[in-house]
């Protein structure tokens, strides 16, 4: 039996880099479509993450025995119209711990900061037909509509995007 799960708030991806890294490439080799294409290297990857975390971008991650096993991001819109929205991004499993709840409790987590940064409404997207989709619609997410041939895969093969909301007001 697996310890429990811990979701954290990183401040900063100091000491957190060469995880948060291998976090991304493994993802990346396992076919998420999340902005990058394998083979992803890992300097690529710590490329991304020194730049990820800034004050418009919260990160979460979720540790089982202080190792990070999963991470999301809330990015907070600081457009004058949009104060009152945030996206979900890189929601992202290690392969070794998928089908575990950790998603989901990843999004969890995001929703409720959400609401503590008063956003009313979050947005999301992601490639259509990907296990991510059940994910987001169990928790309440409505699909807002797709954008064919918006994302390419390793093979080149183009894929439609789907764009969810959820309307935080109770």
């Amino acid at each position: 039996m697996l310890n429990p799960v811990k979701i954290e708030q990183l401040l900063s991806v100091e000491g957190h880099i060469e995880e948060l890294s291998e976090l991304l490439v493994g993802v990346v080799e396992d076919g998420a479509s999340i902005g990058f294409l394998p083979p992803l290297l890992i300097s690529e990857a710590k490329a991304y993450w020194e730049n990820a975390v800034n004050p418009d971008v919260i990160l979460f991650a979720a540790k089982i025995d202080n190792r990070i096993v999963g991470s999301i991001q809330l990015h907070l819109s600081s457009k004058q119209n949009g104060t009152h929205r945030a996206e979900i991004a890189k929601l992202m499993t290690n392969t070794n711990y998928r089908r575990m709840g950790i998603g989901r409790q990843l999004m969890k987590e995001a929703e409720e900061r959400a609401k503590q940064e008063g956003r009313t409404l979050i947005v999301l997207d992601t490639r259509e037909g990907d296990p991510s989709n059940l994910l987001y619609s169990s928790l309440g997410y409505r699909e807002a509509g797709k954008i064919p041939y918006y994302a390419k895969s390793a093979n080149d093969e183009l894929h439609a995007t789907v764009f969810y909301y959820k309307v935080l007001i109770d």
